[in-house]
């Protein structure tokens, strides 16, 4: 699974799909989950606040060629808090669908008084919690990780996942996060800051 999938996972409760998160919240980890795919990939990077593009070609995965197209076609906005509030609007339900057609959840909607609610149910508990086995055990053990699962790791602290999904201290994590190469550490705080911006009563 890609980074966003997993996040999307990790954000969800594992046998009913009801979020751990409030939606704004996830959103916007789901949209630097979906940029940190492309940083990954070496067609954007991150630097003082800004994303560009570096690299036009579009990648394999649909969805990422989207959002690409998206930084591509937009290039006056390189505010990357701009495009975390921007892409956190659709990232669920894209992401949701992009795991829905490779069979990992299923869409259920719910009709209310006034709207229409849509959750993403997952087909396998083992598969939907995976995510969080495998990043506990990688911390419980002490292992090396790779540079997805230590954004993914960075993405969880961000949006105060943390206590709901691990059992490590954030000192703990800051370390670890300490080891990404920069455009991820930008990306993970500019992620961090608009996060508390959302949460900051107004």
């Amino acid at each position: 699974m890609l980074l966003a999938d997993e996040f999307f996972l990790l954000a969800h409760d594992e046998m009913t799909g009801k979020p751990k998160l409030r939606p704004k919240i996830a959103g916007m980890g789901l949209a630097a989950a979906l940029l940190a795919e492309l940083v990954l990939a070496n067609r954007i990077t991150v630097h003082g606040g800004a994303l560009s593009v570096q690299d036009r070609r579009p990648p394999a995965d649909a969805l990422a060629h989207t959002v690409l197209d998206q930084l591509i076609g937009e290039p006056e906005h390189r505010d990357v808090r701009v495009w975390l509030e921007y892409l956190g609007r659709s990232a669920h339900e894209s992401v949701g669908e992009r795991l829905a057609r490779a069979g990992v959840v299923r869409r259920q909607s719910t009709r209310r008084l006034l709207a229409t609610t849509t959750t993403y149910v997952p087909i396998d508990i083992n598969d939907a919690a995976w995510p969080t086995a495998r990043l506990r055990a990688l911390l419980d053990r002490g292992e090396a990780m790779n540079l997805s699962d230590t954004v993914l790791l960075g993405l969880i602290e961000a949006t105060g996942l943390s206590r709901a999904v691990l059992s490590r201290s954030g000192e703990e994590v800051r370390r670890l996060l300490a080891t990404l190469p920069p455009p991820l550490i930008e990306l993970i705080t500019q992620t961090e800051a608009t996060v508390a911006v959302a949460l900051t009563p107004r």
